[in-house]
């Protein structure tokens, strides 16, 4: 069984993660990864030893890639593609008459939401991801929340599947350790690191002014990422008097090192799917506070492990931000506790075993 895997190659947040720890599974003669871009996500793929393939484009607009894909696609005798967001499915839906092979994507976001706050150019890619969506054989969904979206979309639901991301749970070494004093914070702060996408979607505004609303200044934030928003976030940190508080990072490999030195894993979004940042703060034994999305709910299963507040309330987060620096003493036990829940719900090899299983059935099934 050969899978092409095809993703524009710019990606930077989850599914950059979700399909390079996949992929890193596959023996290399079973799965080829197609970007149309050099980037982070190339990059990390070659590091792990995946058969990556660029197809270089122009710009977005450029669809001469378009007859050298379905040419990779014959001559390598694939026996189905599999597409990784809107880019990617818009492609997949120009040359499904051509391949003659299944074709099925795994919905990393909500795609009503995937051009949020672009005006005009954003409402018209929404439409065509929209278009794309409706030609597509078979759909990994990573939450059933959005298996209810693509649901409500006409997708009848027997081809859909969810399918939990997962990661490989392990000690982390100490050479991959950083101290506090390497990302400008004190031994005694309590601090809370943020991984996401500088992007109107993940809620670094609303977590802003949850803050501000707090007294205590020993709370530090690890913004750790990048993205189109940056400047405007570094401009309203300064207006609303927390520029001290809040450490922007940039795009970092080592978030394992990052979580190891807090206290705490925050995620704010207004929309995920069943985050993988959560996964790695479990891994690292830390507890979580995130907005009610996605497949949240699946992995903080108790007050134990976490809190989880209503999108788009700052208020809630500061109250659990506030109860979370109350109760440092006990953050360890909670992270422990989600640790173990997490390492024995959302491993890796449950992933890799649920995605071969589902291609035989698609291809089985499909086959045109």
């Amino acid at each position: 069984m050969k899978v092409l895997h095809v993703i524009s190659g710019g990606e930077t947040g989850g599914s950059r993660k979700h399909v390079v720890t996949l992929l890193s599974k596959f023996p290399k003669e079973t799965a080829t990864l197609v970007v149309f871009q050099e980037g982070k996500l190339a990059q990390e793929a070659r590091e792990h030893h995946i058969d990556v393939r660029l197809l270089p484009q122009s710009s977005r607009y450029d669809l001469s890639v378009l007859r050298k894909l379905v040419e990779l696609i014959q001559q390598g005798r694939y026996d189905l593609l599999h597409t990784h967001g809107p880019r990617a499915n818009l492609y997949g839906a120009l040359i499904k008459r051509k391949i003659g092979i299944p074709w099925m994507t795994t919905i990393h976001s909500d795609p009503r939401l995937d051009f949020m706050k672009s005006g005009l150019k954003g409402f018209l890619f929404t439409r065509l991801n929209l278009w794309a969506l409706k030609k597509i054989d078979y759909f990994f969904a990573v939450s059933e929340r959005f298996k209810e979206n693509l649901a409500a979309f006409g997708i009848p639901k027997e081809r859909i599947k969810t399918i939990y991301n997962g990661i490989d749970f392990h000690e982390t070494s100490p050479n991959d350790l950083l101290r506090r004093t390497d990302v400008g914070v004190n031994e005694e702060d309590f601090v809370i690191a943020m991984v996401a996408r500088l992007h109107p979607i993940k809620g670094h505004a609303l977590v802003f002014e949850a803050l501000r609303s707090l007294p205590h200044r020993d709370i530090q934030l690890l913004v750790v990422g990048d993205g189109p928003l940056e400047r405007e976030l570094k401009e309203k940190a300064a207006e609303l008097g927390i520029e001290n508080q809040v450490k922007f990072l940039g795009f970092r490999r080592d978030i394992a090192a990052i979580y190891s030195l807090s206290d705490i894993a925050l995620m704010a979004s207004y929309s995920e799917s069943f985050p993988l940042a959560l996964l790695e703060a479990a891994n690292e034994r830390i507890p979580v506070i995130s907005t009610d999305v996605g497949g949240v709910r699946q992995l903080v299963v108790s007050r134990e492990m976490g809190w989880v507040v209503p999108v788009g309330d700052s208020a809630a987060l500061a109250a659990a931000i506030e109860e979370a620096r109350e109760k440092k003493p006990q953050l360890k036990q909670m992270g422990q506790s989600l640790y173990e829940y997490a390492s024995s719900h959302f491993s890796l090899n449950r992933l890799y075993e649920e995605t071969i299983a589902t291609y035989k059935h698609v291809i089985k099934h499909y086959q045109k």
